[in-house]
């Protein structure tokens, strides 16, 4: 996906930045040296090294790391902090100081990625007014968002998203009308949304909150709008028609709230959408015929509604930049998987829960496919001519279905990394799916009919992070070589028939945070150790002769 447009215009200022750093400037004003070393005063940690170069009388010398001064006047204008995420993960522990309020010609405040900086955001921030860029994303501020951010008459971006801020979304951002961006993303607020019109907004991301209430009709009014999230909150009531004006949107999610009624009649006006996901509702009728006017819709989700009718009509007539469908769990009876679709070069289908029947359909351009889904269907034979030249598939999942298949001449894709075949007939050994290695990372083959042993060449799959053969006719014993599996996080292999002891080696996994041995012929001691020990007794229950932690001690002699 293109990054949106607020992305190239943070990164462009903070080229900007970085060039107008190498120029001299005159020594910094004595107020604003006072307001940064106040700012690292309130700092107890700092791993990204950044506060270090905070040394010394001027702080516009070009020293002080993510500082930018004025060539003219000496006052600070920007401040660009920027931590980073991973193992390597840079941060700074503390709180921001208010004394950043004091910078009164700062334009550009950036305090990303901090990860442990906490507190609440300053009210003192409400005084720079020539502030057009304020970015404290991704760290973990408190409390709820000033109103006195209502003052900043020249913010064009305004991005607090990734922290832990409540309360509602203020009223008083409604008096900036010079904003372009606002990303509140992934935070806590509540309440209803008073939005006013604002008349340049291009981007608006208030995704993962527990905002409710109805969807504002004044959205219709962005005329500028190109980006629009409110997916994961609790809006209810309809889809505002008036959405259907914005004719230079490019992105709509509204997923997984609670919208009712039908999908607007118009959504085929927004020319310019490239994806659209209207999932996890309760949104009934049928597809509006318009969506086939959306030439450059590539990616189009309505899963998990009560949606119903003919798709035929609609779906096969445009969208021929169509690359990712999901229409699962809906009311569709589409008995087979239509021809509109597997005749198109897609990248992802999702048509689980969609009644569909007979055997698996042959995709006629099979080599394009990354993500499958079919899951909770009615489908019956088998995969071999299913899977023929999906060279690119890296996610499988048919869980839930009739399927018969011999396992251990099933010849899966090479890139595959995800394998969901649980609740089917799948019989044989384990050996031809265990033994090839690559990127597997997720194997769900419970409750078939498999039998043999686990192999010990399922050390191949060095990705792996879960594996449940659960409820299936495995015999043998568990391969010591298992622990050597360091990724692994989630092992089911109960109800079967599986012997002997529970191998030593899996005391070297530590990313287990699941284990079910449950209903085997499992015996012997418990190897004692975390995090083998420390899983509930249910975990290793209904076995032949297991003892010890978290079951009854072990007999002697």
């Amino acid at each position: 996906m293109p990054k949106p447009s607020w992305v190239f215009k943070i990164l462009t200022i903070l080229s900007l930045f970085h060039l107008s750093q190498a120029q001299t400037t005159p020594s910094c004003s004595e107020v604003d040296r006072a307001a940064l070393i106040g700012f690292k005063a309130r700092i107890f940690k700092d791993t990204s090294g950044i506060l270090s170069s905070w040394v010394g009388k001027d702080c516009c010398s070009g020293d002080w790391v993510g500082i930018q001064c004025d060539a003219v006047t000496g006052r600070v204008t920007g401040v660009v902090l920027q931590g980073s995420s991973g193992n390597n993960a840079l941060y700074m522990k503390g709180i921001i100081s208010p004394t950043l309020g004091e910078l009164k010609l700062l334009k550009v405040l950036v305090i990303s990625g901090m990860k442990k900086l906490s507190g609440v955001i300053p009210s003192s921030f409400s005084g720079l007014i020539h502030l057009t860029q304020l970015v404290l994303e991704d760290n973990s501020l408190k409390g709820t968002i000033p109103v006195g951010l209502g003052q900043l008459k020249s913010l064009q971006t305004l991005s607090l998203s990734g922290n832990y801020l409540t309360g509602p979304v203020p009223q008083t951002l409604g008096t900036l009308k010079s904003l372009l961006q606002i990303n509140l993303a992934r935070n806590s607020l509540s309440g209803t949304l008073k939005f006013p019109n604002l008349g340049s907004l291009e981007y608006l991301d208030l995704s993962y909150n527990m905002l409710s209430g109805t969807i504002p009709t004044v959205l219709g009014l962005q005329s500028n709008m190109t980006f629009l999230d409110l997916s994961n909150n609790r809006f209810s009531g309809q889809i505002p028609d008036s959405l259907c004006n914005l004719k230079n949107l490019v992105d709509l999610s509204l997923s997984n709230n609670l919208l009712t009624g039908q999908v607007p009649a118009r959504i085929g006006q927004l020319k310019s959408l490239s994806t659209l996901s209207l999932g996890f509702n309760m949104l009934v009728g049928q597809i509006p015929d318009s969506v086939s006017n959306l030439q450059n819709l590539w990616q189009l989700n309505v899963s998990r509604n009560q949606l119903s009718g003919p798709l035929s009509g609609v779906l096969s007539k445009g969208i021929p930049s169509l690359l990712s469908i999901d229409l699962s769990y809906n009311k569709f009876n589409l008995g087979s998987v239509p021809k509109w679709i597997t005749s198109r070069q897609l990248s992802d289908v999702n048509l689980a829960g969609c009644n569909l029947k007979g055997v698996l359909p042959i995709f006629t351009k099979p080599e394009s496919l990354i993500s499958i889904d079919f899951s909770d269907n009615h489908f019956t034979g088998g995969v071999s001519g299913f899977l023929k030249k999906m060279s690119s598939l890296q996610k499988l999942k048919i869980s839930n279905n009739q399927l018969r298949v011999n396992l251990s001449q099933m010849v899966l894709p090479n890139g595959l990394g995800f394998l969901d075949l649980h609740s089917n007939q799948l019989f044989g050994s384990l050996s031809g799916v265990l033994s090839k290695g690559g990127f597997l990372e997720y194997i769900d083959l419970s409750s078939n009919q498999i039998s043999g042993n686990i192999p010990s060449t399922i050390t191949n799959l060095g990705n792996l992070k879960r594996f449940d053969i659960s409820r299936n006719r495995v015999t043998g014993t568990i391969p010591p070589s298992l622990g050597s599996l360091s990724k692994l996080g989630w092992l089911d292999i109960s109800s079967n028939l599986i012997g002997g002891k529970i191998p030593v080696s899996l005391l070297v996994i530590k990313q287990l945070g699941h284990v079910n041995f449950r209903a085997n012929k499992l015996c012997g001691e418990i190897p004692q150790g975390r995090p083998l020990n420390v899983f509930p007794s249910a975990a290793y229950a209904h076995n032949l002769c297991l003892c010890g932690k978290p079951l009854p001690p072990c007999k002697q002699g």
